[in-house]
């Protein structure tokens, strides 16, 4: 009975302890809030070590998130599918049924990594996407999680492509490529690289780039070199030895790693991964340079660009985790695996998801508009529509928090780029040398400061070949390839250039002052560089087609008198010019009928002649009424006084007159009439045939400019009609069109370059001169590919010949410089041949004119005020004897004058001796007040000249005493 006791004791104790346990299980049910799974899908191509890498990582980011996280009413359930690497590959019966949806043609088809998104939106009903890994198999995901709504959330798919797709439920969680061009871009012009290739792949991950970068490198020359996908060694081998004949040495690349990688060992093969080479990785390849195990060594001195992530406790704590989680998951893949930037952005979108759903609302996660008639997994006619899509995609678009990687935050559903650090591959390590920010640029590693010098820029660098200085990023060739030279078949002016193919070898060559000074530039380069000249015959002699020859990549060069332009600093770089610069025009100096006998009567018209001819007789007239009375060179016989008269006005002309003026009217006249000469002559000399672009267009001149020269839309738009424009082709044409003129279809003036119009002087220097107007242009220059580092060279080459004695030489050979000079009158100051003619100066004459008219009104108004007494003398009878008494008084000397006074003076103040007067001096009595002043001065007269007679005849007087000039006969 105890023993029944002791076992009915134990079942109760037994189903005691059960109920408590299911108790306290029930209780701690009803104490946890219930839990909502989200189902995400996640498409890698499991078979390779990159999506092993980055699965582990998302795997440890659920875990870790929801060990942090233990509260969250959401749980994510991943849903792993395997598209075994393939982009487009799917059965006929797939590809037919994705054609009865309504999916735009020609987008492709979907297959592999498609087919299974397809079976996660259907079947699985996932709230969102994990994937894919590459660019390539993104774009029909992209498309059909538009028509779903369902969020693809990508990682690893960095192709700018994509973004031009424009879904909205397209998230990037990774960095767009086109973010590290401005960094790339920095690395290079830092440097002063003129010229870089980019060697891509040809995909989407390849092209969605170099439209970025060719814009970021605006100021830079690019090269494009495309290699497939599916390029074997041999092909690799074949682009790698076209790029090394080129004279570019700075190479970007940006392509898988894997490709990538090949290339560079086949590079390293070849030799150009030694010194002067450079390479730049970009950001995908420099991420992956410790990819399974990969070694270092084929990457000795390469620069890399990467995006900056900081370092952190959390970021190491998690490497070591990762490894030995990865290690355990993977026993038979090697040790030396690393964890890369993709892994941490991985695990990063895992996290930025879950905030993102736990912050939705999920009470609404079904789908509309499924069918469950259809049992096939990729037929897309029954592809529902996420109710949930809209509202998890916004809440995912406002996430921001630290990740492993850094800063997560999205803008317009795309990772936001910071910073990027440049890198340098030595040993077997990756130094970081410099960082580049958008708002600061590329700084120092060291410094953490940006200066203006390239070698400050960035910390030490050990560039290929374990090389320290900085490489000038391109060589000449050295397997002996001749550089491509253009040179333009002319009409004339060969002294600039002139090429001829002989018809026997086909051999090209070309002479002239521009070939001189290519050549002579060419031979002070620090490297060897061989022309081989191609003649070019452009249509309409247009030197523009000859620009794109260069620019197409046809020619390497172009030589000739090529003038810069801005429309073709387009499309090439030019040299400094090497000759005058600037545009003016050419007329003639003198007519061809200088053989003429009365060639000096040519340069003014008769109207000219006889008005100067009248006015030196007026002139004449003028100066000897002034001068006669109180000049002595003036008086004297009847035809001595009009001798001197027309002599000092002929005279005055050339400024030799030895006839000194006394009066101040005659000084004003003649000053008036010297000015009025200076003036004429001068004006005669300075002068040119046309100097006035407006009045060659409305005279309606003809104009000419040489045959394919830009002159003729300049001309045209400073409004030369196209009748009055004429071409020439040589310096004998345009010599005939400026002689025969405008009235024989000639031209009156010729526009051209300075060049051109000093080599037409050179053979006509005595007909023709350079006048103004001047148009600015900027000379001739040799013409070079955008960016070529042979056009800085070449450039520094001619500055030095045009400060040296060899630019000398070579004008003197082609122009005849020193004969010129000598020969030769400056142009600007040479006698033009057009004739003056009166209306030229009549306002010189009517100046002249005016002052010998007011001059000669005065002389009169003052003579007849002086003696107004002989014109009121009633005594003097009638008016005609009055002006008779005038005349003589007018036509005999006026000793009151100064010039008179002064003789006077001096002979009074002679010595006065004690002696008894000769009776044959002259006593002078007081004359009777009655007596006139004619009168007066008659007999004064009288006297005097008896006076002078009797010292003649009786000489001895002079020694006794004063003579009888004391007495005043002349007063």
């Amino acid at each position: 009975m105890m023993m029944t006791t002791t076992k009915t004791r134990n079942t109760f104790l037994s189903h005691f302890v059960l109920f408590l346990s299911c108790f306290v299980l029930m209780e701690v049910g009803l104490g946890r809030s219930p839990t909502s799974e989200i189902k995400v899908g996640v498409t890698l191509d499991l078979k390779t070590t990159f999506s092993k890498i980055c699965l582990t990582s998302l795997n440890m980011s659920l875990s870790d998130f929801y060990e942090d996280h233990p509260n969250y009413r959401t749980r994510l359930a991943i849903h792993v599918r395997d598209s075994m690497e393939d982009v487009v590959q799917a059965s006929a019966a797939d590809i037919g049924r994705v054609t009865k949806g309504s999916w735009p043609s020609g987008k492709g088809v979907p297959g592999g990594v498609s087919a299974l998104a397809l079976d996660l939106i259907k079947n699985e009903q996932v709230s969102a996407i994990i994937g894919p890994r590459s660019s390539m198999q993104a774009e029909f995901m992209i498309r059909m999680a538009n028509k779903s709504q369902v969020p693809i959330i990508t990682f690893s798919a960095t192709s700018p492509l994509l973004t031009s797709i424009k879904s909205p439920y397209f998230v990037r969680a990774t960095l767009d490529d086109s973010c590290q061009v401005e960094a790339i871009a920095a690395v290079v012009n830092s440097f002063g690289w003129r010229s870089v290739v980019a060697i891509y792949v040809d995909n989407e991950l390849g092209k969605g780039i170099m439209h970025s970068l060719s814009d970021a490198l605006q100021d830079v020359e690019v090269h494009r070199s495309v290699i497939s996908t599916e390029a074997s060694d041999d092909q690799i081998l074949k682009e790698l030895y076209k790029l090394k004949t080129i004279q570019t040495r700075v190479f970007v690349i940006h392509m898988a790693s894997r490709l990538g990688f090949r290339v560079l060992q086949k590079a390293r093969k070849i030799g150009m991964l030694e010194e002067e080479y450079v390479w730049l990785l970009s950001n995908g390849m420099t991420n992956m340079m410790r990819h399974n195990g990969r070694s270092l060594e084929t990457m000795q001195g390469v620069l890399g660009v990467r995006n900056h992530v900081p370092k952190s406790k959390e970021l190491e704590d998690f490497r070591l985790r990762w490894k030995r989680k990865f290690q355990k998951e993977n026993p038979l893949m090697r040790d030396d695996v690393e964890l890369n930037v993709f892994a941490l952005w991985a695990y990063d979108s895992i996290t930025a998801l879950a905030i993102a759903v736990e912050k939705s609302n999920t009470k609404n996660l079904r789908y509309d508009n499924v069918s469950a008639l259809s049992n096939n997994t990729t037929d897309l006619g029954t592809l529902g529509v996420s109710r949930y899509g809209p509202s998890l995609l916004e809440a995912l678009s406002a996430i921001e928090f630290k990740g492993l990687a850094g800063e997560f935050k999205l803008l317009n559903r795309q990772l936001v780029a910071s910073t990027f650090d440049i890198i340098n591959v030595v040993g077997n390590e990756e130094r970081i040398i410099g960082t580049w920010t958008p708002r600061d640029g590329l700084m120092n590693a060291n410094s953490k400061k940006t200066t203006s010098l390239s070698k400050e820029r960035l910390g030490p660098v050990v560039w290929p070949g374990s090389s320290y200085g900085v490489p000038k990023g391109w060589e000449v060739p050295t397997d002996g390839k001749r550089i491509k030279v253009g040179v333009p078949v002319k009409q004339g002016f060969f002294n600039f250039v002139e090429v001829t193919t002989n018809p026997i070898t086909n051999v090209t060559t070309a002479k002239g002052y521009a070939i001189d000074i290519f050549e002579a530039a060419l031979k002070k380069l620090p490297y060897s560089v061989i022309p081989r000249y191609y003649r070019i015959e452009s249509p309409e002699d247009n030197y523009n087609y000859l620009v794109h020859q260069v620019y197409d990549g046809t020619l390497d060069a172009v030589v000739g008198d090529i003038t810069i332009t801005a429309n073709r600093s387009s499309y090439v770089d030019f040299t400094l010019p090497y000759t005058e610069s600037g545009v003016s025009m050419l007329v003639p100096l003198r007519d061809n009928e200088n053989k003429n006998t009365w060639v000096f009567l040519k340069p003014w018209s008769l109207d000219l002649w006889i008005t100067t001819g009248c006015f030196f007789v007026l002139i004449g007239f003028i100066v000897w009424l002034f001068e006669h009375r109180v000049n002595s060179d003036f008086r004297g016989p009847p035809h001595h006084q009009i001798g001197t008269s027309f002599w000092f006005s002929f005279s005055t002309m050339v400024f030799a007159h030895r006839e000194k003026v006394v009066s101040n009217l005659a000084r004003f006249v003649v000053i008036s009439y010297t000015a009025n000469l200076t003036s004429f002559l001068t004006v005669q000399r300075l002068e040119p045939r046309a100097t006035n672009v407006k009045d060659l267009i409305r005279n309606g001149e003809s104009v000419g400019f040489q045959h394919g020269a830009f002159v003729k839309d300049t001309l045209k738009g400073l409004g030369f009609p196209e009748s009055q424009l004429k071409a020439f082709g040589s310096a004998e044409e345009c010599d005939e069109l400026l002689s025969n003129g405008t009235s024989k279809g000639g031209i009156a003036a010729a526009f051209d370059e300075v060049a051109y119009l000093k080599a037409i002087l050179s053979k006509y220097c005595s007909k023709y001169a350079i006048v103004e107007p001047s148009f600015k242009t900027a000379g001739f220059g040799f013409a070079f590919p955008r960016n070529s580092p042979m056009t800085g060279d070449v450039s520094r080459a001619i500055l030095n010949l045009t400060q040296g004695e060899e630019m000398v030489g070579i004008e003197n050979k082609w122009f005849n410089r020193l004969s010129f000079a000598s020969e030769c009158p400056d142009p600007k100051t040479a006698l033009s041949s057009n004739r003056l003619s009166l209306s030229s100066f009549w306002g010189l004459f009517l100046i002249a004119g005016i002052a010998s008219f007011l001059a000669f009104l005065i002389f009169v108004g003052h003579f007849l005020y002086e003696h107004r007494h002989t014109l009121c003398d009633n005594t003097e009878g009638s008016l005609w004897r009055k002006l008779t008494s005038l005349f003589r008084t007018f036509d005999a000397k006026d000793i009151k004058s100064h010039t008179f006074k002064n003789s006077a003076v001096h002979n009074v103040s002679l010595p006065v001796t004690q002696c008894t007067p000769s009776p044959s001096t002259v006593q002078m009595r007081p004359w009777p007040r009655s007596m006139s002043l004619n009168r007066e001065f008659e007999l004064r007269r009288a006297s005097f000249f008896m006076s002078e007679e009797r010292l003649t005849t009786q000489p001895e007087h002079n020694k006794h005493g004063a003579s009888d000039i004391e007495s005043g006969a002349e007063r």
